[in-house]
């Protein structure tokens, strides 16, 4: 916000790429990998009870606001609980990038393994095209990813499929929407980039308690080649705006 207001700045015509690292759901992605973001959900925004005093027939303890059980229609989008991206900009973008050559190794490819019966997690790195749940709360475990995957169809209208966790990606794009609507920005203009440092439930035969001990201090499995994911798939993005600026500054690019 203090960017976008700061009158030094003309940003209207700028293209904003917001890149980092997050948990990969691995029934769609393997680590490694980097996803450009179709809807960007919030999983904070809720009411919640305790996990030991969900009614039998709830599935979650987690109730989105202004309803009384979990995932109640028709849902509501009053608070920022989800965001659109410009679908023909994300589709340019993993058009672009989704061919590139990403960081493998020895490391990656032992870490894959112990994801067998999830064909996607066993796949070297790849460029993907998903939804970005993003909360404040670093959650882990399969029932986990279970609501993530549930709470992120619920606020896209079944259109969404989550694919990776983040922090930040809500808050930065309640940023963006308000500068939007001050004329400042231009939110058509937004891409979502998370890269896969870690899976964000327990590998088969594995306790979430156990796996999460294992990312204890941020010992993530693809710490450093999700970093790597993010430099090279956001890089070839950013290099193509600037070097067709003189078509890109007036026109929002798109698969021909």
């Amino acid at each position: 916000m203090a960017l976008g207001l700061d009158p030094r700045f003309e940003l209207s015509k700028a293209y904003w790429i917001v890149a980092g690292i997050g948990g990969g759901d691995p029934a769609d992605v393997s680590v490694g990998s980097a996803v450009w973001a179709n809807h960007v959900v919030d999983g904070d925004l809720a009411f919640e009870i305790d996990a030991r005093q969900i009614p039998e027939s709830w599935p979650t303890g987690y109730v989105p606001l202004q309803k009384g059980s979990p995932y109640e229609q028709p849902a509501g989008d009053f608070y920022g609980e989800a965001y659109t991206l410009n679908q023909e900009l994300v589709g340019w973008a993993f058009h672009l990038t989704q061919h590139l050559s990403l960081t493998d190794s020895d490391s990656l490819r032992k870490s894959r393994a112990r994801f067998a019966g999830f064909p996607n997690a066993l796949k070297p790195p790849f460029v993907a095209r998903g939804d970005v749940l993003s909360a404040s709360t670093f959650w882990h475990g399969s029932k986990m990813d279970e609501w993530a995957n549930a709470w992120t169809r619920y606020y896209t209208a079944s259109k969404g499929n989550y694919i990776v966790a983040a922090m930040e990606d809500s808050g930065t794009l309640q940023a963006l929407t308000f500068l939007s609507q001050a004329k400042r920005v231009d939110f058509g203009r937004v891409l979502v980039l998370r890269t896969v440092s870690n899976y964000d439930r327990e590998a088969p035969g594995v306790t979430p308690a156990e796996s999460l001990q294992e990312m204890v201090s941020g010992n993530y499995s693809a710490y450093m080649p999700a970093l790597e994911a993010a430099q090279i798939v956001a890089d070839k993005v950013v290099r193509d705006l600037v070097e067709h600026w003189a078509e890109r500054e007036s026109a929002i690019p798109h698969v021909p």
